[in-house]
């Protein structure tokens, strides 16, 4: 099962922290960013992954992940020159791609909640696509759909203007191998774009746009600013602490799925020595001995 991470972008609205840094290896609280989405798609059973990047952060990002193999996956690397739209990807990775589906995600949200990876398994699809929908008081700042009394998806907005509750769409997307020709057709927005909405207007076109409402005990956050930065880490320390457990851990997800052994998962704690991560990682490895 193929994955794509989108960790482009010069997350300007972050500045000065991103000018020497992708936004996606920020930490939030003890790890960094791009772990949570990551972990979320090994949850998923996804065991292939291409990491998008741009050309100036892309040894870092490959001296913190690697290759996967420590987590018993596979990791690729694909360079982004210009943040062309999400679509892009597709066409970036299309000789990866080939004849399988794939899901997409957004390096930079953060999405927690019990049985989550379950559930972003579950709704994939053979054909088309699948978005997830997440209930906010105020859509204008996301991509949106509206459902109507029989439950199908009747309208896909890009920030529509004039708000509303709604359903947003989080930064998760499957699609079916035909992704890749329907991505070439696609006319560029009025901000030179490649749209993502566009993308799935096609699909919906035809019939093949599945949906799955998540969860209202799940939590969705985009880190775009510092202060969602900080609520973020706030999130993750609060849960944390008091449930004596880790999220977004892609160390403790392979643990938990058998892609590692117990010392496997020991060796990778004592490579965080001294820190709160590795402090955690080595009680998970204990669980099987107490």
């Amino acid at each position: 099962m193929l994955g794509i991470l989108l960790a482009g972008g010069f997350g300007t609205r972050l500045g000065p922290v991103t000018r020497v840094t992708s936004k996606q290896l920020l930490p939030i609280y003890d790890k960094p960013m791009i772990y949570y989405p990551i972990s979320l798609l090994m949850a998923s059973g996804i065991d292939q992954i291409i990491v998008i990047t741009s050309p100036r952060d892309s040894a870092r990002y490959q001296e913190l992940l690697q290759d996967g193999s420590q987590w018993g996956i596979s990791i690729q690397y694909v360079e982004q020159m210009h943040p062309n739209g999400l679509p892009e990807a597709f066409l970036l990775c299309e000789d990866k791609i080939k004849n399988q589906s794939v899901t997409l995600m957004l390096g930079d949200n953060i999405i927690y909640g019990s049985q989550v990876g379950k559930k972003l398994s579950e709704n994939r699809t053979g054909d088309g696509a699948s978005i997830f929908g997440y209930l906010v008081k105020d859509i204008s700042s996301f991509g949106a759909f509206e459902i109507n009394l029989q439950g199908q998806i009747t309208t896909l907005r890009e920030k529509p203007a004039d708000g509303g509750q709604g359903y947003a769409i989080p930064g998760i997307y499957h699609f079916d191998s035909s992704v890749t020709s329907r991505t070439r057709s696609l006319s560029k927005s009025e901000r030179g774009e490649l749209e993502i909405i566009d993308l799935l207007k096609s699909y919906l076109a035809d019939d093949l746009l599945n949906y799955s409402i998540l969860d209202r005990g799940t939590a969705w956050l985009d880190t775009g600013t510092i202060d969602d930065l900080a609520m973020a880490s706030e999130l993750v320390r609060v849960v944390q602490s008091r449930q004596g457990m880790l999220v977004g851990s892609p160390d403790e997800v392979a643990f938990r799925k058998n892609l590692i052994s117990t010392e496997e998962l020991r060796n990778l704690a004592k490579s965080f020595e001294g820190s709160l991560y590795g402090k955690a990682l080595m009680e998970i490895s204990r669980e099987v001995t107490n």
